[in-house]
């Protein structure tokens, strides 16, 4: 009967899979055990009780408001906020960067086509951090005082960050917001299914796809979402009032960007010659110029073979954040594996909340990539 049993292909890997799951979970279970023996013994305490308590230390940048008598737990939202803040912008910076540089790179022109290559041959071969260094302190710290900053429309550059004008929102401007983005969604749903009709009723949805977004910003605008601007001002020896971009910010931002871009315009390089000439030759046949071929047939098949790699890269992005530590951006490392675990000498518990937060982050954001990876895949029928 045991022989039977065992004869079963599906019921055999069902019990080696069952008897790998117990050996992992005997060797997880005896370093907990031992760890927690070993806290108890040099009496040092375990557990996630510490984020209730008041933090007691201040962010020199922060996104979300925050207070030197907020908890350790409110810490970890603040902190996560900034590592999201500067690998959207990061991320979104690169995939520029980076399709103009690998676009750059296939130019017929030699002048172009060499600088495209020296560009990214000289950033890819040198260290991510140094590069971060070298833009804070040889570019950033090099900057004038306030009373001499670099100035336009509004905005002044200097030694102490990016000051820029900020909106003041008005009292409807959540419920604005959110009838914004509504729109928008719409309208991109609608402008992919203008694809399934034709003639008339084609116009109409990209009509309507336009007017609704335009309609709600429109009346976003009229009902007073942004109330007024508030400009930045000198005031004695430093600026005062409308936003501020850090110098560890503009640094960490650059740096994510420069060194990322230089990777993704490879792979965009790659992908496109990966598509056939074929297809250029045919674009060629209809009149199409070289700039309508690579935007009109070129990249949009390009972009099936561009989507895999460039998640990668999206993920190193977010993960290379942890940076911003060398150059004191309150980034998660610096602000709970750094000041946290030293205040609090819980060096596990400190070392898990951030490895889950980016654990956490990455998982979403590959999820999205991998939607829309299918989304923009080819429908075998």
């Amino acid at each position: 009967m045991i022989a039977r049993l065992w004869s079963s292909e599906r019921l055999r890997g069902w019990c080696l899979q069952g008897l790998l799951i117990a050996a992992v979970a005997t060797v997880v279970g005896y370093f907990a055990v031992n760890t927690v023996g070993n806290l108890e013994r040099r009496s040092i305490p375990f557990g996630l009780g510490f984020l209730s308590r008041p933090a007691g230390f201040d962010f020199p940048f922060h996104v979300l408001d925050w207070k030197v008598t907020d908890t350790y737990g409110r810490a970890v939202v603040v902190a996560l906020a900034n590592t999201v803040l500067v690998s959207v912008l990061a991320i979104a910076t690169t995939t520029v960067l980076g399709l103009v540089l690998g676009i750059m790179r296939l130019s017929l022109n030699w002048l172009v086509r060499t600088t495209a290559t020296l560009i990214v041959e000289f950033i890819k071969n040198t260290p991510q951090l140094i590069q971060i260094f070298f833009f804070y302190i040889a570019v950033l710290q090099a900057l004038p005082q306030a009373r001499e900053s670099f100035q336009a429309a509004g905005m002044f550059l200097n030694i102490r960050g990016l000051f820029l004008p900020a909106p003041v929102m008005g009292d409807a401007a959540g419920l604005d917001a959110l009838a914004l983005l509504v729109a928008v969604a719409l309208g991109s749903v609608l402008w992919r299914g203008r694809a399934r009709v034709t003639g008339t009723a084609r116009r109409a949805l990209a009509a309507v796809a336009w007017l609704l977004p335009l309609g709600a910003l429109v009346h976003a605008w009229a009902t007073g979402m942004i109330a007024a601007w508030e400009w930045p001002e000198l005031r004695g020896f430093n600026f005062r009032g409308g936003w501020v971009v850090r110098p560890e910010l503009l640094a960490l931002w650059i740096g994510l960007s420069v060194y990322t871009g230089v990777f993704i315009a490879e792979i965009v390089r790659s992908a496109i010659n990966a598509i056939d000439r074929g297809q250029t030759e045919a674009a060629r046949s209809l009149g199409l110029t070289r700039g309508q071929n690579m935007r009109l047939v070129i990249l949009p098949q390009a972009l099936r073979l561009i989507i895999p790699p460039l998640t990668s890269q999206y993920l190193n992005v977010i993960k290379s954040s942890s940076l911003g530590a060398a150059i004191a951006y309150p980034e998660v490392f610096l602000m709970i594996g750094g000041t946290t675990l030293n205040q609090t000498g819980q060096a596990i518990e400190a070392m898990a909340i951030v490895m889950s937060v980016f654990l956490s982050v990455n998982l979403v954001t590959s999820a999205g990539m991998n939607w829309y990876n299918r989304a923009v895949a080819l429908k075998e029928r």
